[in-house]
């Protein structure tokens, strides 16, 4: 009698053979892709057809000998082990009786082939690993599937994990072909994703390219496909729901999301109706555009961890289909390094992801364990040694200090005409008000002149600001000239301009900037209650200075740079400020929002993560569907407004800012602890009162302006 047991016993069985033969070194490439082939159809035709009738059932598994019988005679005669050949014939020859001598007087109804499914579950059935592949529409690549399972073979069978393992695939490439993008949208699309970082825009998007034309085809339209989703909510529903269902059909331990695999299953589990689905189970992302700026700005500009027992992120530095780093401060999340660069490919490979040695010493072996316990089988001997020494490749982890800040002053600029006086003052000055206030001198570090390039400056911000945690304080002090560069969009357009920071080797490329797209990189993700104050005694406006004056902490750009912001009116007979009402279909809308886009909403102001914030409607609902406050606002003290100067102070015979100089006498003189409003309100106070036309600025969530500041007198 052909009964439910025997029918699973014997699709297990033979899935397990078939993968041992897959997997076997010396035979043909058609031997191969048969045992794939029937790996696929038995997974697709039988594994996962569980709700079937039991005369249902019958028929099925008739289908089934007869596909194992087919398979058994294209492997013979070939280099397939006659071992393995002689388990499958047993198997067919048994099944092959039992199809003979059915009758009617079998159990009838799903709920009995269920109930049976559930028992062999209970007792340690397969691994269950869900797959979700990438853009470029991989599911008509027959041998896409087979690279997956090689690697999940090659990386489980390392670490002796003898638990068999079903792997089922989530197809959506239909979804997206219902409206691709055309190629319009696949231009902006390369714009939008490429718009963070020190990549921004077509002309530097990727530092080995030049132009929208040069760069690989696969790129383009993966900017496109990602993009399609972000902007398509119907899409993403639809795609939502793809994930969901899958997960709730298949129950999987595991499951692998790759590329826009991976937005789509985040999507999905970080929203409320998907929460409780990836309980419990292990996540894996993997070149991933999760950490993209413009991603990001969908999510509402922040990623939480989601409720996984784990989650892994497998990132490669050389990607370059749009990835990005992950810094999320939970202790399920970990981020895996897997670097590989493969001369003239994007490096982008799912399949290279997964063979990593990181990925095997981190993600494999833990799961092979993590398997091995689900299936009531032990690790050998031999994967326990192993794992030892694949922790020793792990970084630990290292407690970070309760405070830290880094100080950075440029006097010295390669251009004699911009140079400055008091900066490195400003920064012992700072110094020795943070000691004053409990900070230890091996917890702050100083960059000077010719030290503070835009990479060390960025460098040592990564420094400060990685791994900061609820309750500790880090500052961010410069003191130097600032500037604002432009932006450039889709067809080479200039569209919106960036305050940066001028580092030592600054030169008006983007390059050597110090924009908020590094610097938000850094401090969006960090924990709510960490204390984070960035102070810029620099003005953005530019302006000049002669012998005797007040100097100015801003530059001018040069002409070639300033031309990109006018155009000739030939009414008028003159060069006036270009509109960016034409290529910044959202002007308006920023104009409302003068603290984080400027007076004129063209203008991407330091520390306010303007990037992640770009549609305030939209910002706020993803704010609420996702479940938390938007990117980590820092305290910002800003030395004056945004079109006015900051300028340098002359205590006899030292220079100093201004503004500095203020905070440090209220700090130094106050006689009780202020707030950051108060603080602020006295150092405009004070610069009044020594007659400088500029007036500090404070910017931060409401709710910390009435919050004491942690330094000065008790």
């Amino acid at each position: 009698m052909i009964t439910p047991e025997k029918a699973q016993a014997d699709y297990e069985s033979a899935f397990a053979t078939l993968q041992q033969i897959a997997m076997t070194a010396g035979i043909s490439s058609a031997e191969r892709l048969a045992a794939r082939d029937a790996i696929r159809e038995l997974t697709d035709r039988y594994l996962g057809q569980l709700e079937a009738e039991i005369h249902a059932l019958t028929g099925q598994y008739s289908g089934f000998i007869q596909s194992m019988a087919a398979v058994i005679d294209t492997l013979t005669g070939g280099s397939t082990p006659t071992s393995l050949l002689n388990q499958l014939t047993g198997l067919v020859n048994t099944g092959t009786r039992l199809v003979g001598s059915v009758t009617g007087d079998v159990p009838s109804g799903a709920k009995a082939f269920g109930a049976a499914r559930r028992a062999r579950a209970a007792t340690g059935n397969a691994l269950r690993i869900l797959c979700v592949h990438g853009v470029g529409h991989q599911e008509s690549d027959p041998a896409f599937e087979g690279v997956w399972t090689e690697a999940i073979t090659r990386g489980l069978t390392r670490w002796r994990s003898d638990r068999p393992f079903v792997l089922e695939f989530v197809e959506y490439d239909d979804l997206f072909a219902a409206d691709p993008p055309s190629a319009l949208d696949v231009a902006r699309a390369v714009v939008k994703l490429g718009a963070s970082g020190i990549v921004h825009g077509i002309a530097d998007l990727f530092r080995r390219r030049r132009g929208f034309g040069d760069l690989a085809e696969s790129v383009r339209w993966t900017a496109g496909m990602v993009v399609q989703w972000a902007e398509n909510n119907r899409l993403r529903a639809d795609a939502r729901e793809r994930v969901l269902e899958h997960t709730r059909r298949f129950a999987p331990e595991i499951i692998l999301a790759h590329s826009l695999g991976s937005l789509l299953s985040y999507d999905a589990f970080a929203r409320e109706e998907g929460r409780a689905l990836i309980a419990g189970r292990t996540f894996v992302s993997l070149g991933s555009q999760i950490g993209n700026a413009f991603v990001r700005s969908t999510l509402g500009g922040r990623i939480e961890p989601l409720k996984a027992a784990q989650w892994y992120h497998l990132f490669n530095p050389h990607d370059d289909a749009f990835t990005a780093r992950l810094r999320i401060p939970a202790a399920n999340f970990e981020q895996v390094d897997c670097t590989f660069d493969i001369e003239g490919m994007l490096d982008h490979d799912a399949g290279e992801y997964l063979s990593h040695a990181n990925t095997s010493n981190v993600v494999w072996r833990n799961l092979a364990q993590a398997a091995a316990r689900g299936g009531a089988r032990g690790v050998s001997e031999s994967a326990v040694v192993l794992g030892k020494l694949a922790r020793q490749t792990r970084p630990t982890k290292i407690t970070k200090p309760r405070r830290r800040a880094l100080l950075v002053g440029i006097n010295d600029y390669p251009n004699e005409a911009d140079r400055l006086e008091g900066c490195v003052n400003d920064v012992f000055l700072m110094s020795s008000l943070l000691q004053e206030s409990g900070f230890e001198a091996d917890d702050i570090r100083v960059v000077l002149n010719e030290r503070a390039t835009a990479a060390g400056i960025v460098e040592r911000l990564e420094w400060l600001l990685d791994g900061a945690e609820d309750g500790q304080d880090r500052v961010f002090y410069y003191s130097g000239h600032g500037a604002q560069i432009p932006t450039y969009g889709v067809g080479e357009k200039v569209d919106s301009k960036d305050e940066c920071l001028v580092a030592y080797d600054f030169d008006w490329s983007r390059a050597t900037a110090v924009t908020d797209d590094q610097f938000f990189d850094l401090y969006s993700q960090l924990p709510y209650k960490t204390n984070f104050l960035a102070i810029f005694d620099c003005c953005h406006s530019g302006g000049m200075h002669r012998d005797g004056a007040a100097r100015v902490r801003g530059l001018t750009p040069p002409d070639d740079i300033r031309h990109r912001e006018l155009k000739w009116s030939a009414k008028h007979q003159m060069w006036v400020g270009r509109d960016f009402k034409e290529v910044m279909p959202n002007l308006a809308e920023r104009k409302k929002r003068p603290a984080l886009f400027g007076e004129d909403g063209d203008l991407n102001r330091l520390g306010r993560s303007a990037e992640l914030r770009r549609n305030n409607q939209a910002f706020e609902r993803a704010r609420k569907e996702y479940g938390h406050k938007g990117p980590f606002m820092p305290i910002i003290f800003q030395a004056c407004e945004e079109k006015q100067f900051s300028y340098e102070y002359r205590h006899g015979v030292q220079s100093y800012g201004a503004f500095t100089y203020s905070l440090g006498l209220i700090l130094r003189q106050s006689r009780k602890r202020l707030t950051w409003s108060q603080l602020i309100a006295s150092a405009e106070a004070k610069l009044k009162e020594l007659r400088y036309d500029q007036r500090p600025c404070l910017v931060c969530p409401t709710k910390l302006k009435s919050q004491k500041v942690p330094w000065g007198q008790t």
